[in-house]
């Protein structure tokens, strides 16, 4: 069975950095996007970034600039990681991490995903 395992949250200052990391195990393979969104107390899931297996990457609007995605294939497990700059208060919400099985026509949308992580909460306090 799929499963995701998010690490890296904390609490940092504005304008500090953190790198989450999304460990996946048994990764389908039928998978061809691995995506990271958050979500914030009273708010919904948004879309943070995605990453394609042919490399081609999405960002959200407000994160474009500060955040990158990167996913490294090992023999037997896949890593992706979010690399989070210049962190803003804003930027405090749960983290997850999600694999959409099969084709993602919209990258940065929920409902494309079929695996999600627990979760990695990240807190930036001003």
């Amino acid at each position: 069975q799929v499963q995701l395992v998010e690490s890296g949250g904390g609490s940092v200052q504005a304008g500090g950095s953190l790198r989450l990391s999304c460990l996946v195990s048994m990764y389908p393979a039928s998978t061809n996007c691995m995506g990271w969104f958050r979500q914030a107390p009273g708010k919904e899931r948004e879309g943070v970034a995605a990453i394609y297996t042919n490399g081609v990457i999405y960002y959200g609007p407000s994160v474009k600039g500060r955040f990158t995605i990167s996913q490294d294939n090992a023999a037997n497990t896949v890593t992706v990681y979010l690399q989070m700059n210049s962190l803003k208060p804003e930027d405090t919400a749960m983290y997850y991490c999600a694999a959409a099985p099969g084709t993602a026509i919209q990258p940065l949308r929920v409902r494309e995903y079929a695996y999600w992580g627990q979760g990695t909460q990240v807190t930036v306090s001003s």
